[in-house]
């Protein structure tokens, strides 16, 4: 009898066990947080600032957090960084290390280090500093600063870092060994105390197949000393780099301090938006937007202008291939309302629109601008005005653009879409083509919550403000998570990748999470 007892409970025992395994498992299958991919571990790369080298900011690939459970969201870790990453990491997935294969950030921090972190821990992997030595802003008492961010290169082995030194520095992404030989570290400014790499390094690859890293230039705050608006163009293959000023254009070279020669008699004109360089593979060209300064055709020189370059950084007859300057650009700048504080922000356009290179370009005049990336003024060439396509918009919250806007397509409609964050808040609009076939934009919806550069992962908006990570409908604006658990936000901007989100911030932190 007790042999039987005790047999019976072992059945009820084993079918109850059998009967909860039955019901772990089919709640595991319905559960949206299921990952096939461990987060943060293995994958595909975010190698650049917003994502692709039209930096749209939209992660197609990204298929764990959706909006169905990014309300699920928590802190992975957090960490402090040597100092603040004022822009947007780098991620790369399966690096092999000799503490073992894993995912990896790479951050560029304003007193020049570049960091690589364990992408699901934040332990530093390894560092390096290009730090500012012995010079001075403008020669005098502060120490210069980046605001840049790193990109790694297409081949990934390589990762580069813009240095405090003048030069961009390549590094093994497995064991942050700088690369010395083939041209490296090249050279991107003969006076770093005047001239500040403010923008994301940003990699192409051409319709020829050769691939390009782009380093841009402008000046310190307060438009003061003897800095001139440039990008370096470094072919990646040999190290060979071009050089278009964007004051004296038609030479070629890297300035020196004046009096010493070559030098411009004009300055300002900075290249300072935050990805820098844009690649449209429509037209295989490259884009920039300049700041405040002289626009003089005559002499070269083009302030407040959104101009193109071959992807090697070459121009034609020592001007841009094309150009596009506002006709008001005397006004902007004298006013200091920078066209260049933004980049052109490519649109997909619908069958039915009659210009197929569409771009967005804003500003620190609270207009946002039409462009055809085909023919930038409708004249053909540069040194022309005007030609920007119907009426300016003006940002529906309000706010001077220093923000790279994100651009979308949603998927139930086809419809394109353009995000744009000021520290006024955030706006969605909406790419319209009327009966004619001529595009405009129009506002969605807006509210009132500062952000940075935001951008979108699986069909989820993200935005991060001081003290404040966001997600949101893009659709509605309707917020569907927020932490508020994070330092205060200058340009720095997430990325979500892998079923991560990350962000740094001004308190010299990387915060992750994950679900």
């Amino acid at each position: 009898m007790r042999a039987k007892i005790h047999l019976s409970a072992q059945i009820r025992a084993t079918l109850f066990a059998g009967a909860a395994l039955i019901a772990l498992v089919a709640l595991v299958a319905m559960s949206p947080a299921t990952h096939a991919v461990k987060p943060g571990t293995t994958g595909y790369d975010w190698s650049q600032f917003n994502f692709d080298q039209q930096h749209s900011g939209n992660n197609t690939k990204e298929k764990e957090i959706k909006a169905g459970n990014v309300s699920r969201l928590h802190r992975l870790f957090r960490v402090s960084l040597p100092d603040v990453a004022d822009g947007a990491p780098a991620y790369l997935s399966d690096v092999r290390t000799t503490e073992g294969t894993m995912s990896l950030l790479f951050l560029t921090t304003r007193d020049g280090h570049i960091v690589a972190v364990n992408a699901r821990t934040g332990k530093t992997v390894w560092k390096h500093q290009y730090g500012p030595g012995d010079y001075r802003i403008n020669n005098g008492h502060q120490p210069v600063y980046t605001t840049s961010s790193p990109a790694v290169d297409p081949n990934r082995e390589f990762v580069y870092s813009y240095g405090l030194d003048g030069y961009v520095h390549k590094f093994s992404v497995a064991n942050g060994e700088e690369v010395k030989s083939g041209g490296w570290p090249e050279l991107c400014t003969l006076k770093p105390f005047d001239e500040k790499g403010s923008s994301a390094l940003a990699i192409a690859t051409a319709r020829n197949g050769a691939s390009y890293l782009y380093v841009t230039n402008g000046g310190y705050l307060g438009d003061r000393g003897d800095y001139q608006g440039h990008v370096t163009a470094i072919n990646l293959r040999d190290g060979v780099q071009h050089v278009f000023n964007a004051n004296c254009s038609d030479n070629p070279v890297h300035f020196v301090e004046r009096p010493g020669k070559p030098d411009c008699p004009a300055v300002q004109t900075a290249i300072w938006s935050r990805p820098g360089v844009i690649y449209d593979p429509a037209t295989d060209r490259i884009y920039m937007a300049t700041g405040n300064g002289p626009f003089d055709p005559q002499n070269h020189d083009w302030g407040d202008t959104i101009f193109s370059l071959n992807p090697d950084g070459t121009g034609h007859d020592g001007n841009p291939v094309d150009a596009y300057t506002p006709a008001n650009h005397h006004y902007l700048n004298a006013a200091d309302l920078d066209l260049g504080s933004t980049a052109p922000a490519i649109l997909p356009t619908p069958a039915d629109c009659t210009v197929r290179d569409l771009a967005v370009q804003g500003g620190k005049d609270m207009k946002l601008r039409l462009v055809n990336l085909a023919d930038l003024s409708g004249g053909r060439g540069p040194g022309h005005v005007g030609g920007e396509i119907g009426k300016l918009v003006d940002v529906p919250q309000g706010g001077m653009v220093f923000t790279q806007p994100a651009v979308w397509v949603n998927p139930a409609d086809k419809s394109t879409w353009v995000f744009v964050a000021t520290y006024s808040g955030l706006s969605a609009l909406k790419l319209h083509v009327d009966k004619r076939g001529m595009p405009s934009i129009k506002a969605a919806w807006r509210n009132d919550d500062e952000g940075s550069s935001p951008i979108i992962a699986d069909n989820v908006l993200y935005c991060a403000g001081s003290h404040d990570m966001r997600a949101i409908d893009p659709t509605t604006g309707k917020l569907l998570w927020h932490d508020t658990n994070i330092g205060k936000i200058h340009w720095e901007s997430p990325i979500v990748v892998n079923g991560v989100l990350y962000i740094t911030d001004e308190a010299g932190d990387i915060t992750a999470y994950a679900l």
